[in-house]
C-alpha cells in the first residue's frame, strides 16, 4: 500500500492578484489585536503619548477609588507619629473582606454627622462591645479591665487623658483618640453629642498603613503590642 502523501492540486479557481495589486481589505485576515492601540492612538490628539497618559490616569483613579487613597495630615492631633503635611496611604481594602478595625489601628473616617464635615484620622482605642475607662490609678486608659501602656506612641509630655470617661462602645462603632491627646478633638469631645462620640464602622474609609511623603519620614505602621493583651469585651466586633 502506498503510504506516501499525495500532492494536492492547489485550487486556482480564485482570482489571482495581478502583479503590483494588493488584495482588497475585506479579503485580508482579521486585524491583529495589537493593531487596535495604534488605531485608537490615531484618533487621540498627541497619539500614543496622550493615550498612555490617559490609561495611567484611569488606572490611578481606579486605584484611589477602590484600593489605596492618599491622605494629607491636616493637623497635629496624631503627633508624634504623624506630622502636619505628611502624606499617608490609606488601605481601603483592609476592612472589606470580613475583618473589622482593631484596637490600635490608625483609621481615616468620614466625620460627617459625628465629628463634623470632612475626613479625620485617629487611633482606634475601643471596638464594639468594649468598656473603655479613663483612668486607672496610674492615669492610664483601661479597656475591658486591662490598662494600656500607650507610651510607645503617645505624644511626649501628654497624659493619656485629662478628660475622665467611662463608656461602653456599641456594636458597629469605634471609640477613637488622637495620639497628641492635648491637641486632639476626638471621641472624648463628643461624648455628649448624638452618637456619644462613637464612629460608625461604616464611616471608616480605610486603615492608614504607610507614610509616603516626605521621603525622609517614609515608614509603615504596625499595630501596637499593648492592645494585643486587651481581652475582648462582651459581643466585641473586632
Amino acid at each position: 500500500m502506498d503510504t506516501e502523501a499525495q500532492p494536492t492540486e492547489r485550487d486556482r479557481s480564485s482570482h489571482p492578484c495581478e502583479p503590483g495589486h494588493r488584495p482588497d481589505a475585506a479579503a485580508r485576515e482579521g486585524r491583529s489585536r495589537s493593531a487596535y492601540p495604534a488605531t485608537v492612538a490615531g484618533w487621540v490628539p498627541g497619539g500614543r503619548i496622550t493615550l498612555t497618559l490617559l490609561v495611567c490616569l484611569v488606572f490611578l483613579l481606579l486605584l484611589s477609588a477602590f484600593v489605596l487613597q492618599p491622605f494629607r495630615i491636616p493637623s497635629g492631633s496624631m503627633e508624634r507619629g504623624l506630622r502636619i503635611g505628611d502624606r499617608v496611604l490609606v488601605n481601603k481594602l483592609a476592612y472589606r473582606f470580613g475583618a473589622g478595625p482593631q484596637r490600635g489601628d490608625i483609621v481615616v473616617f468620614d466625620g460627617t454627622g459625628t465629628f463634623g464635615t470632612g475626613d479625620y484620622i485617629k487611633r482606634v482605642v475601643g471596638v464594639g462591645g468594649d468598656h473603655v475607662v479613663c483612668c486607672d490609678e496610674k492615669g492610664r486608659v483601661q479597656v475591658n479591665g486591662r490598662s494600656v501602656d500607650e507610651s510607645a506612641f503617645l505624644y511626649p509630655g501628654n497624659s493619656p487623658s485629662t478628660v475622665r470617661f467611662d463608656v461602653e462602645v456599641p456594636d458597629g462603632t469605634l471609640f477613637v483618640l488622637g495620639d497628641h491627646r492635648a491637641n486632639s478633638s476626638d471621641s472624648r469631645d463628643h461624648l455628649g453629642s448624638p452618637g456619644g462620640g462613637m464612629v460608625p464602622v461604616d464611616d471608616v474609609i480605610g486603615r492608614a498603613d504607610w507614610i509616603v511623603w516626605p521621603f525622609g519620614h517614609l515608614t509603615g505602621f504596625d499595630r501596637p503590642g499593648a492592645y494585643a493583651r486587651v481581652p475582648d469585651g462582651e459581643h466585641a466586633d473586632g
